[in-house]
């Protein structure tokens, strides 16, 4: 009588998109590399990926098939996800990775989708207290979290960000035109309310009035989606007859390395960071960073930078004009955003990961949570609704809506 070989555990990450470039897409590419390296076969499974990133992906519907109960799948969770639902579903072993969630009141009054998809998306994360095997946050901030929102399995892992994306050649076609003399203040990080990119605005309006008119402030980030707040934004550059700042949007990493090299200081007002990779790759290019200290911040920059506690426009100015006016100021700032990104960069990724993968390998199995009946028919419905949307939008369009009920259709969003 035949045997069937025993199964060779395998290692996935499952998550809503990869993109290009940014912190999220670079640290799953690096989990993957580390599992690679160390023996386990390893894809990522993906709703949706970016064009230039989509070649190293796979359909997550696929994980149906090549689900196994000794696979573990490293889910990056995300809000809105299908998914991240059919991760909860399978009977893989699981290792979810938090990266944090905004809280919704930022987008009120500017992007009504996203403050129901955050809403939602922090309460259906506490379902997974129970499902998965471990918790991992990549801040302890993010991990204090877990534990709040009841996960009784937690751990972190540390966000060691690659700097490969910087290590490029400079396209300095467009940062050319801010190499001037100028004093060029930098944020790099998308446009949207929790970083407070108006509160930059204030800032570098007071600096240049009161320190330097020869002066520019660089925002640098996507603004998709974000329209209706980048407009009262615009408006208060306006209003306060603010000259010189310039949006720049988002950019390719030969744009980015360029513009931090033209860069003379990193300024961030956010109020709401799960890790924020942008603080360090100022450290690793060598430039001073002056931040809020909000959330995940003081950790991450870990003694190095300046960091403020208060919104004072008077009293972040002046801490700007310090930076920048006082040389000997300016190198023990450089000296100590150096040991905080070498303490950050010895920390051992690899072993501190396969550490967590070997823990669950080896811990317990637990019992998987109740799955609805009905669940895998209702994913078999929405995917032929998915594919109907992509495929043939004007037989979508047609369907027969909800009636609404107060002016919404109950049970769905605005529109199709």
């Amino acid at each position: 009588m035949a045997t069937t070989a025993p199964h060779e555990a395998q290692v996935h990450q499952v998550l809503a998109t990869l993109g290009y470039g940014d912190a999220i897409g670079n640290e799953v590419l690096g989990i993957q590399k580390v599992l690679r390296r160390a023996g386990y076969e390893s894809r990522i499974y993906v709703q949706t990926a970016e064009p230039r990133v989509e070649n190293l992906t796979t359909d997550y519907r696929d994980l149906l098939e090549e689900s196994h109960p000794d696979n573990i799948l490293i889910h990056h969770f995300s809000i809105g996800s299908r998914a991240s639902r059919v991760a909860y579903a399978l009977a893989d072993r699981m290792i979810l990775v938090y990266h944090n969630i905004t809280p919704p009141e930022y987008f009120i009054g500017v992007n009504r989708t996203l403050v129901e998809l955050c809403y939602e998306g922090r309460r259906e994360l506490r379902a997974y207290a129970q499902r998965c095997d471990l918790a991992l946050g990549d801040s302890e901030f993010n991990r204090a979290e877990l534990e709040q929102m009841g996960f009784p399995r937690t751990g972190i892992l540390p966000v060691v960000p690659g700097f490969d994306h910087l290590d490029v050649t400079p396209n300095r076609i467009l940062a050319s035109a801010f190499d001037d003399g100028w004093t060029n203040i930098l944020f790099v990080g998308r446009m949207i309310p929790n970083k407070c990119i108006e509160d930059l605005v204030r800032f570098f309006h007071t600096y240049r009035l009161r320190y330097n008119s020869t002066s520019r402030l660089l925002l640098v980030g996507s603004q998709s989606g974000f329209e209706d707040y980048l407009a009262l934004v615009s408006d208060l550059i306006v209003r306060l007859n603010t000259p010189d700042v310039h949006f720049i949007g988002h950019v390719s990493n030969e744009e980015l390395t360029a513009l931090y090299d033209v860069a003379d200081l990193f300024l961030s007002a956010s109020e709401h960071e799960g890790f924020c990779v942008p603080l360090v790759e100022a450290f690793r290019k060598q430039i001073p960073v002056v931040a809020f200290a909000a959330t995940a911040v003081p950790s991450t920059m870990d003694g190095g930078g300046v960091l403020y506690n208060y919104k004072d426009a008077r009293h972040v100015a002046a801490l700007i004009h310090a930076v920048l006016s006082d040389q000997v100021l300016e190198a023990e700032i450089l000296r100590a955003q150096d040991a905080a990104l070498d303490r950050l960069l010895r920390a051992n990724f690899d072993q501190t990961l396969l550490g967590f993968v070997d823990q669950v390998r080896r811990a317990r199995r637990l019992p998987h949570p109740d799955v609805a009946r009905d669940f895998w028919d209702q994913f078999e419905r929405a995917d032929e609704l998915e594919e109907l949307r992509e495929y043939r939008p004007s037989a979508y369009q047609a369907l027969p809506k909800k009636p609404r009920i107060g002016g919404q259709r109950s049970g769905t969003k605005e529109g199709p």
